[in-house]
């Protein structure tokens, strides 16, 4: 019986796939179930697992070629046909009839094992000369002159790197200043692979790209700036993360209080929740908050939903195991889809400031950055404080400039006094 490996439905408008490798070689044994192929999609990468038992028969799509649903990837036939592909490869063992000749050939590897003892021997005595070498060098480079030190420290220099011409191997000012003149040697990449290379993207990185580009096109985009003080914020983290861990199991994070602080803003500012369609504007009384992930292939963007039924424990634990996902790979489709409002977090890369694009076809996107000790002027008193600049990008057909930055300001005093995130204030 031979059954066929066909492309499953990839989800929602997705109707063709890049094969991006196969786990499973011809003639390799699977299992029902067992992951045999891998696909790529625009938007994530899933496994095709066998439907049977069996024996990898054939591959019809090979490594790279793109194949719409419902294609045909390969066969697997039962394990009935295994037994005979394996006669036929014992069969090919006769060809060691010519015993004379093997004979003769292993006498002559014999003198082989005798050469090896040989070849250890000059690589034990060049081993010692190696370390008296390093003994002496290290000596000489313990005594430096004055002028020597002072080019070292403020240079940086690596002194192994140096070799003395002075008496007995000592490092001199001249040394120094001959290496430093020395150029750089070239970049290893570009003598492996030379002075340019053409790599085709990636499904995954080609989507990114006509998203982004469809965003600048048809939104009218707009980014508002605002700054928070997250000294409330750390206050309350440092008081309450021991017994927090150890209630839920879980750190309290940043995140979770962006979220609800978010989610707060968006009820009393719907329009930043909206999306347009067509010539009609749909407002969503419901918060799937998107959160952007770096991985090895490029950003992704999963949801979280029903962020609004969320507790700040269950907030932090679905963005840790969603994100666990995506950076290993194995997020899903139904985990992209459905998002309404978008939080980019470049702090944790040490962005200071960024304008982020709108993940269409959302219409704001809320971007967060790195916490930097600034001065701030507090009730007439200048004072050193944890400051986090903040900004929203929205679609300026549907929100208006007012709208916009009364949802920033607000996102800010939620965060600056997170009480109010408890009192729903």
């Amino acid at each position: 019986m031979i059954e066929k490996i066909l492309v499953p439905v990839l989800g929602e408008s997705i109707t063709e796939a890049t094969v991006s490798k196969w786990l499973k070689q011809e003639g390799d044994t699977v299992e029902a179930d067992e992951a045999i192929v891998e696909l790529e999609t625009d938007k994530v990468n899933l496994e095709v697992p066998s439907p049977i038992d069996g024996v990898l028969s054939e591959i019809n799509s090979k490594d790279g070629e793109t194949v719409e649903v419902g294609a045909l990837l390969g066969t697997i036939s039962q394990n009935g046909t295994q037994p005979s592909e394996k006669k036929i490869i014992t069969k090919i063992e006769p060809k060691k009839t010519e015993n004379n000749v093997v004979n003769l050939e292993i006498k002559k590897e014999v003198p082989k094992v005798f050469k090896e003892p040989e070849e250890e021997e000059p690589l034990i005595l060049t081993n010692e000369v190696k370390e008296e070498k390093t003994d002496s060098s290290k000596k000489n480079n313990e005594i430096l002159s004055p002028a020597v030190r002072k080019m070292v420290v403020e240079n940086k220099i690596d002194l192994k790197k140096v070799s003395g011409s002075g008496k007995e191997g000592r490092i001199l000012k001249g040394d120094l200043i001959s290496m430093m003149g020395e150029n750089p040697q070239p970049s290893e990449r570009k003598i492996k692979y030379g002075q340019e290379e053409r790599i085709k993207m990636s499904r995954l990185r080609q989507t990114i790209a006509k998203r982004l580009k469809q965003a600048q096109e048809n939104a009218a985009l707009l980014t508002t700036f605002n700054e928070v003080d997250m000294t409330g914020i750390m206050e309350m983290r440092k008081e309450n993360q021991e017994d927090f861990q150890s209630r839920y199991g879980i750190k309290l994070g940043f995140m979770s209080f962006f979220v609800k602080a978010c989610v707060a803003a968006l009820k009393i500012y719907p329009s930043v929740n909206a999306e347009i369609d067509g010539d009609e504007i749909i407002y969503k009384n419901y918060y799937n908050m998107s959160f952007a992930v770096g991985t090895e292939k490029g950003l992704v963007v999963p949801v979280l939903k029903d962020a609004d039924q969320l507790s700040f424990a269950d907030i932090e634990k679905n963005i840790k195991t969603i994100s666990e996902k995506a950076k290993d790979g194995k997020i899903t489709i139904e985990d992209l889809q459905g998002g309404t409002f978008t939080i980019s977090n470049g702090g944790v890369y040490g962005s200071m400031l960024s304008t982020p694009i709108l993940n269409l076809p959302q219409s704001g996107v809320l971007g967060m950055h790195n916490i930097v000790e600034r001065p701030m002027v507090v009730d007439g008193e200048i004072k050193i404080r944890p400051i986090m600049y903040l900004a929203l990008s929205y679609d300026h057909r549907i929100i208006d400039g007012k709208e916009s930055v009364s949802f920033l300001k607000m996102v800010k005093e939620n965060l600056e006094d997170p009480r109010r995130l408890f009192l729903n204030i």
